[in-house]
């Protein structure tokens, strides 16, 4: 599901106030007399370079805005610990939203939580409400594979080998739409290019991480992206290793000043509105929040120095394109790298076509098994 027009307008109107210094707020978060208290929990460091750190910096954007008070807690794992966190923002902080950054933390710790307290709000990244569940929660996520494909395209014109090295953690669906898009961006370009990806079987892993970074790059890939929740190894290593890179999550471009040429980056400041606004309004949450590029809830790192103006002109107009809805990714004929078609000619599955949620299957060009 998109943003609703009247929601997209109060959190453009939230961001542009966010970009601004001093905050000057109009919107229904400025407005009230009562600070809201948001509690946030992270499963990992917050400077992780990664999934927690883009959370932590949507976190700290949120806590410049007026009206808003800003608990946090790291490595709160995704255990009967999650469940006594957020027990304690809500008892002890008087957290009226609790954003729950981790997959882990949704079942049943939010569940629960949730039902125990209904005047609370908990939004949580990557869960799916479904009827029955308590209607104080909310789900996010973010079309990250919309900027993933942007890096495949910048990647494509980089490439001189032809041969791009993935690093990733596990198969899950959310997983295979980005590692798949990145692909059609890349062999948009040049359909002979191909990628080869390695799962590591764990989100942190970093010693296999380094291996597998190290393996892709003796096996001739040019260009090494990745997929873990901390990809900072994996730019760390193509970079002592001569090679270019794209980034995950958030910007890695200060480990690799010389070889990073973009990333795909989340932007949570967006939704993480969308919900203060409605805890501040006395709504519902938006039970299953969903968008990309068009909506602000993703972004790409700014190009390196090495993106030629070529390379950046494609990503610009790509980028023009998925926004005005002129060009999808997952569009017909495509085929699975076994040689089933997994979408027929004429069919084209948009970003937010539910069918993608459950995607089992590597495109055409990709070298590796789910």
């Amino acid at each position: 599901m998109t943003l609703k027009p009247v929601d997209r307008r109060s959190v453009l109107q939230m961001l542009a106030a966010a970009g601004s210094a001093p905050f000057v707020l109009k919107s229904t978060v400025a407005r009230a007399e009562t600070p809201l208290t948001v509690g946030v929990l992270y499963s990992g460091s917050k400077q992780d370079y990664g999934f927690n750190q883009s959370h932590a910096q949507a976190a700290a954007a949120l806590k410049k805005l007026p009206g808003i008070k800003v608990i946090e807690e790291e490595r709160v794992p995704e255990t009967i610990a999650a469940q006594r966190s957020m027990e304690g923002m809500i008892r002890q902080d008087g957290a009226q939203l609790i954003l729950a950054t981790s997959f882990g933390y949704f079942k049943p710790h939010v569940l629960e939580m949730a039902a125990k307290y209904p005047d609370v709000t908990f939004a949580h990244t990557g869960g799916v409400w479904t009827a029955g569940m308590p209607e104080n929660i909310g789900t996010l996520y973010a079309y990250i594979f919309e900027a993933q494909y942007i890096s495949g395209i910048v990647a494509g014109h980089m490439t001189k080998s032809k041969k791009l090295g993935l690093v990733a953690a596990k198969p899950t669906p959310n997983l295979l739409r980005s590692i798949n898009a990145l692909a059609i961006g890349a062999r948009s370009v040049d359909p002979a290019i191909e990628v080869q990806v390695i799962f590591t079987g764990d989100w942190v892993l970093p010693v296999r991480e380094a291996e597998a970074t190290n393996t892709l790059v003796d096996q001739g890939a040019d260009v090494i992206a990745a997929q873990v929740d901390s990809p900072k190894v994996v730019i760390e290593t193509a970079e002592k290793r001569g090679v270019m890179s794209c980034g995950y999550h958030s910007s890695q471009a200060d480990v690799a000043p010389n070889g990073y040429l973009t990333g795909a980056e989340w932007n949570w400041i967006t939704p993480y509105l969308v919900y203060a606004g409605s805890v501040r309004g006395g709504k519902k949450p938006e039970h299953y929040l969903r968008s990309g590029l068009g909506d602000h809830f993703v972004k790409n790192s700014p190009f390196g120095k090495l993106v030629t103006p070529e390379a950046r002109a494609a990503a610009e107009t790509a980028r023009a394109d998925l926004i005005g809805g002129t060009r999808v990714i997952y569009s017909g004929p495509l085929k699975d790298n076994k040689g089933n078609v997994v979408i027929p000619a004429g069919v084209m599955q948009s970003s937010n076509d539910r069918a993608l949620d459950g995607i089992n299957y590597l495109v055409e060009g990709i070298i590796g098994q789910v």
